[in-house]
């Protein structure tokens, strides 16, 4: 198959599915092409480690946005998964946005279909509709603010007490908001795979077996897993604490087993162990994150497809709650 026909089949399959010289060095080769294409790399801590270290920037949903909003790059290539690519292309719509697998989605996202999600919104009228940012582009123009784990929490206490809340489409995330915020805001019932896979028996008998170690979980892991923890946070969040805590060497992680490179890399000392899911492997990954690979990522920047490419209605629909979540994280000094 030559590489016009290739293309031609993008849509379809999602991906350029050629092959690729077993000779060439695919970081120096990406190297080259943000050089040549003034292009930035944008990775998600949940990426394959080699994808991680050759990225420009690796962060979670809100440190991503922030530098998608701020880069001077005429093409941004996302190792991420969908909605991602999406929040990028909505904070610059003249820019060229990359994903090298368009399959990769998240189950969070999809648990969220637009068209059930409005009816849900009209049967609650008067609700301030805050959604999590992990979800698509069409439930982000449904919505008045959006968040991320980070600061989640900051958003909420923004709203005053007495206006009531939807908070989408994470049942996890927004139950831990409620007890945390003391509100009760009306939980749209979505769930991320990874996050609710994990084993309370396992991580208990984990802990038996290494007594000094500490719990750290993702607020999108469900109750029983979080009450169990010592900390619980963001990604990024729990990646500064377990670099940061002087008194432990050993973690249990309860999140998507990615961010464990950077641990790895960022404190060697050490040891970081993934939290076991609920069936008979032995990790924790994120199917969706890990479409993406390095000969894919090559091949997206050699050839710029696939693009994400948006509506400019819907675009402009998504972009007002993103910005609504800028203005209050640097009214509450999140960022500057």
């Amino acid at each position: 198959m030559n590489i016009e026909e290739a293309i031609l089949k993008v849509p379809k399959r999602g991906f350029l599915d050629i092959d690729i010289d077993p000779t060439l060095d695919l970081f120096a080769e990406i190297e080259r092409l943000k050089k040549e294409k003034n292009a930035v790399l944008l990775a998600h801590y949940y990426q394959e480690a080699d994808i991680q270290d050759v990225a420009d920037y690796i962060g979670d949903s809100l440190g991503l946005a922030q530098y998608a909003a701020k880069t001077n790059a005429d093409i941004i290539v996302f190792a991420g998964v969908h909605f991602m690519a999406e929040t990028a292309k909505i904070l610059n719509p003249t820019k060229k946005v990359l994903l090298p697998d368009l399959n990769a989605g998240c189950s969070l996202a999809d648990s969220a279909p637009a068209d059930l999600f409005k009816c849900f919104k009209e049967q609650h009228p008067g609700h301030l509709v805050v959604s999590y940012v992990n979800c698509s582009a069409e439930i982000k123009a449904l919505s008045d603010i959006i968040c991320t784990s980070s600061n989640a929490e900051r958003i909420i206490e923004s709203i005053p007490e007495d206006q009531p809340i939807i908070f989408a489409p994470d049942k996890n995330l927004g139950g831990y908001l409620n007890k945390k915020t003391g509100r009760n805001m009306v939980l749209w019932n979505g769930a991320c795979m990874v996050h609710e896979i994990f084993s309370l028996e396992k991580i208990i008998k984990l802990k038996t077996r290494h007594p000094n170690a500490k719990v750290l979980a993702h607020p999108e892991c469900e109750e029983a897993i979080l009450r169990v923890a010592d900390y619980v946070g963001s990604t990024t969040q729990i990646l500064q604490y377990a670099v940061q805590d002087k008194t432990t060497q050993e973690f249990i992680v309860a999140t998507e087993t990615g961010i464990i490179h950077q641990m790895q890399k960022d404190a060697p000392e050490k040891t970081f162990i993934p939290a076991p899911p609920n069936n008979s492997c032995a990790c924790n990954d994120c199917p969706h994150m890990k479409l993406n690979t390095l000969e894919k990522l090559y091949l997206c920047m050699e050839y710029e497809t696939p693009e994400l490419v948006m509506d400019e209605a819907l675009r402009k629909a998504a972009l007002k709650p993103i910005e609504r979540m800028m203005e209050i994280s640097r009214k509450v000094g999140l960022i500057k």
